[in-house]
């Protein structure tokens, strides 16, 4: 591994090039299998359930295709990611005009799929110069990923188990779907915080048992919260997404308030502010220094609060014949693994959470990573051997594993002050 600093690059591998693989793999997978659920839709004669799914399917594919360009044009801004991807990317190159085409044409994060197979290659099969290029595009990829999963394969996964409570005409296959995406779900949340682990200088020790932890944890807390989001629905209809546009205001202030500093424009934060709102509807992850704990309790227990809400208001209007096979029985199950996914998430902080190493005395000027704010993250030094680091993730994992507070002096160094991890 190398070491700028307090900032640590991971040599690009073989795992990181298998994963860029099935990324683009699962698209295909993903992509297809969206457009057959449409297609059985749409044959059917359900065309409100064809139109919900598209709509749901074209607004999280611009989404990511905005973040994808933002990104994008901030790069081409780093004279460090230039020289080490040949004058641009290593898909779109210069031309700025053809990215922006295949970003409006919905191809843009595909072509960050392939990009960073190519890099990759070139790297690990063909030992050329440009790992710490290639382990920056995996970087992008995770994040991208993670967008995409809450702002389409969640809702889509909500949708498929509320369409098999009003139709009541769940088969096998359909449950297997639905534990099979769930799984999915969790696992892109594992893989963003593998990708987030990169950057601390113990990844070493994260072993297979904390990422178990960590997957069980979402696991638990994710399928109980879609569950009673698609109970929900089933008895209120469209007052679902009145439900959603009130939650999502509240997350939305509440980022605003944290004062995320993400993206490098104030169209780009504020965008990503808003997608922070879709993600905390359904999975917490931290946007800001300090307080950390203190925030996940409050999320915690708001969600908690919210999702009895909607598991009373279902138990109260359900019909009681239709539901009296299961309905006892998934309630129980709902609160169980929901309190289960709790706790593994307590164990998971008490034991596996990584603690940030502290710099030795005489190195101050130095700060921990969880001390170091997004805009005191370099890209480069100026030597024309500096790693190059992807200053977005970086900061991000900064602040999702805070376990103090960093303060803005007049000067522009940040002071640490304690605050609870």
């Amino acid at each position: 591994m190398r070491v700028m600093g307090q900032a640590t690059i991971s040599n690009y591998s073989w795992i990181d090039f298998v994963f860029s693989v099935i990324g683009v793999f699962t698209f295909f997978v993903d992509l297809g299998a969206d457009v057959w659920v449409a297609t059985e839709f749409y044959s059917r004669g359900d065309f409100f359930w064809f139109g919900l799914l598209v709509s749901l399917m074209v607004l999280s594919s611009v989404l990511v295709q905005m973040f994808s360009w933002f990104w994008l044009k901030y790069d081409r801004e780093l004279p460090d990611v230039c020289r080490q991807s040949g004058g641009g990317t290593v898909l779109f190159g210069d031309r700025v005009q053809l990215s922006w085409l295949l970003h409006v044409l919905q191809l843009g994060f595909l072509c960050r799929h392939i990009s960073a197979i190519r890099q990759g290659f070139r790297v690990w099969w063909r030992r050329q110069e440009g790992s710490e290029y290639a382990v920056y595009l995996t970087h992008d990829l995770s994040m991208l990923r993670l967008i995409e999963t809450f702002s389409e394969s969640a809702p889509q996964l909500t949708l498929m188990i509320h369409v098999m409570l009003c139709t009541n005409r769940a088969r096998t296959v359909q449950f297997v779907s639905v534990a099979a995406s769930t799984t999915s779900i969790a696992w892109m949340v594992v893989d963003y915080h593998r990708s987030l682990r990169a950057f601390l200088p113990d990844k070493a020790k994260q072993g297979w048992g904390s990422s178990l932890i960590y997957f069980l944890w979402n696991f638990l807390l994710i399928a109980p919260r879609v569950a009673a989001l698609a109970l929900f629905a089933s008895v209120v209809g469209g007052f679902v997404a009145v439900h959603f546009l009130l939650l999502w205001c509240v997350f939305v202030m509440w980022a605003w308030l944290q004062g995320t500093e993400f993206m490098d424009s104030v169209c780009g934060e504020g965008l990503y502010r808003a997608t922070v709102g879709i993600i905390w509807y359904f999975s917490w992850f931290n946007v800001a220094e300090g307080q950390t704990r203190g925030r996940s309790i409050i999320y915690h227990s708001f969600i908690t609060t919210d999702g009895g809400i909607l598991l009373l208001t279902w138990w109260c209007y359900r019909d009681p014949v239709q539901t009296e096979p299961y309905g006892l029985a998934l309630l129980v199950t709902l609160l169980f693994s929901y309190l289960l996914g709790l706790l593994f998430k307590t164990v998971y902080y008490c034991c596996f959470h990584p603690t940030m190493r502290r710099p030795p005395a005489g190195e101050s000027s130095d700060l921990p990573d969880a001390e170091v704010t997004f805009r005191h993250f370099s890209i480069q030094d100026g030597a024309p051997s500096s790693p190059l680091l992807n200053r977005r993730m970086a900061a991000h994992a900064a602040r999702f594993y805070s376990e103090r507070r960093a303060v803005k002096n007049l000067g522009g160094v940040d002071a640490a002050t304690s605050s609870p991890p």
